[in-house]
């Protein structure tokens, strides 16, 4: 699944592939991805890409106000094309779930691969709208996440630690495989309880968290999308 450092690949690969675009048409492989149906797909037709954002694990694409939004999943990807083909999609005929296309021609599919189906998009007016968006934990990659912040919400936490670092409510965008990662860059067990962690613990738990997902998007940048 991807986890913060993949997904923000994305974006910024998006956001440099998509600015001064607008959307031409989104087209639907299949029916099922699309949690939404106010506003409809045809809102974001002939609407330029204003911006490119991450939160959390899930990818926000602004058309001047109307958002497309989705989340991967656990087999879910999004495959680039410099210049995507004519031909009309057909549910059922491949792993393609939906087409962006883009006014030079060019756009990206969401694709899952597998039988259990899990990818998720949305259209909205506000991120906010979007259920698991609505309900994440900070963003550990941002500027206010700070060490003083950090340490007030592991106070009183019995859980364990590296249960606690993959619920998205408490912090958005980690997962199995970077949760792993930074604690044993802490030298942390993943079964220790959060509330009882040192001070000093704490301290290196945040850095290796820090420094963990910036070293893990800088490798992942400019990473094509395919």
């Amino acid at each position: 699944m991807p986890e913060l450092p993949e997904v923000q690949a994305l974006v910024d690969f998006l956001a440099e592939r998509t600015a001064g675009l607008a959307v031409t048409k989104v087209e639907l492989a299949s029916f099922s991805v699309l949690k939404t149906f106010n506003p409809p797909p045809q809102a974001l037709e002939g609407v330029p890409v204003d911006g490119v954002h991450r939160h959390g694990k899930f990818l926000d694409i602004d058309a001047d106000g109307t958002h497309l939004v989705f989340h991967l999943a656990r087999a879910g990807w999004l495959r680039w094309s410099d210049q995507l083909p004519t031909t009309v999609l057909r549910p059922g005929k491949s792993p393609i779930a939906l087409r962006v296309r883009l006014s030079d021609g060019s756009g990206f599919d969401l694709t899952e691969a597998g039988t259990k189906k899990s990818l998720a998009a949305y259209i909205v007016k506000d991120p906010a709208e979007v259920p698991g968006i609505a309900r994440l934990g900070p963003d550990p990659l941002r500027d206010d996440f700070t060490l003083d912040l950090f340490r007030s919400m592991l106070e009183g936490r019995r859980t364990q630690i590296k249960g606690l670092l993959r619920d998205q409510e408490f912090i958005a965008g980690v997962g199995n495989a970077y949760s792993d990662e930074i604690l044993h860059v802490a030298k942390i067990s993943p079964f220790a309880i959060a509330a009882t962690l040192a001070p000093e613990v704490v301290d290196r738990l945040y850095a290796a968290l820090r420094d963990t997902l910036a070293h893990a998007v800088a490798t992942a940048s400019g990473m094509p999308a395919k």
